[in-house]
């Protein structure tokens, strides 16, 4: 291979690294221009081009040092700064200086998520996440605000649901959750007829109910790692428990 198809090689993860950090910047200017659903679906698309850069660079062998560090770069333009205004203009802005220290808050937890991402990178299991990852927060965020808008929920109300909900994400994202990363799927050793059905009919699904059907799979990510930690901890006292009555018994 020429030193000129590597460079091309890996151009192209960073062409999508691009893509999600233009829709981060479109979705900060539809929402100061009150412009939420617009802002919604620029950090969905942002979410799935963040996505595709990781696995292409993966799959063409194309991850860099600088991949990296673009990619959370990116990150926190389109997964920290464009949620936190989205749900500061829509909802949290009534709360006055709580509210904007709350968007802050998400921020800095979402810059502090990605710099313990980098420094980890090569020294955890990558089927995991330790915490949540702030695209998924993100998208959280952004669907809740996009679900309020289209089933009419009572404003008051959703202002303090979206509140709360953003404190809870920050926290989650800087805490010690195991989230299950998804990098280890290989789609093409399963058998292709029967994947092509199973994604037909998650698209259907999908489909039916976007961004309600989306934001429930986000719920029950974001609940998967509290779950996890329970049954971890659970199984640790059982296998504490079984210890101890060994002991007893020898």
């Amino acid at each position: 291979m020429t030193q000129k198809e590597k460079r091309s090689f890996y151009f192209l993860p960073n062409l999508f690294t691009t893509a999600s950090l233009f829709c981060g910047f479109y979705a900060i200017i539809a929402s100061i221009q009150g412009r939420w659903e617009k802002a919604v679906i620029a950090i969905l698309v942002a979410a799935v081009m963040d996505g595709l850069d990781g696995r292409i660079a993966r799959l063409i062998g194309a991850v860099s040092t600088f991949g990296v560090q673009y990619d959370s770069l990116a990150d926190l333009i389109a997964f920290g700064a464009a949620p936190a205004i989205l749900a500061f203009t829509y909802a949290l802005r009534v709360f006055g200086r709580w509210g904007w220290l709350a968007a802050f808050f998400y921020l800095a937890c979402g810059a502090l998520r990605l710099a313990r991402f980098n420094i980890q990178v090569k020294k955890t299991d990558m089927r995991f996440f330790t915490g949540l990852p702030i695209p998924a927060a993100a998208m959280t965020l952004a669907l809740s605000v996009i679900n309020s808008l289209r089933w009419h929920f009572p404003f008051r109300a959703t202002c303090y649901s979206l509140l709360g909900l953003t404190y809870i994400l920050s926290l989650f994202m800087i805490s010690t959750l195991r989230y299950y990363s998804f990098k280890d799927i290989e789609f093409a050793r399963y058998r292709p007829y029967r994947m092509a059905v199973l994604l037909v009919l998650v698209l259907v699904l999908i489909m039916s109910h976007p961004f309600f059907i989306l934001w429930c799979l986000s719920m029950i990510y974001i609940s998967s790692g509290p779950v996890y930690l329970t049954f971890y901890l659970l199984r640790r006292r059982s296998r504490q428990n079984m210890q101890k009555a060994d002991e007893l018994g020898g």
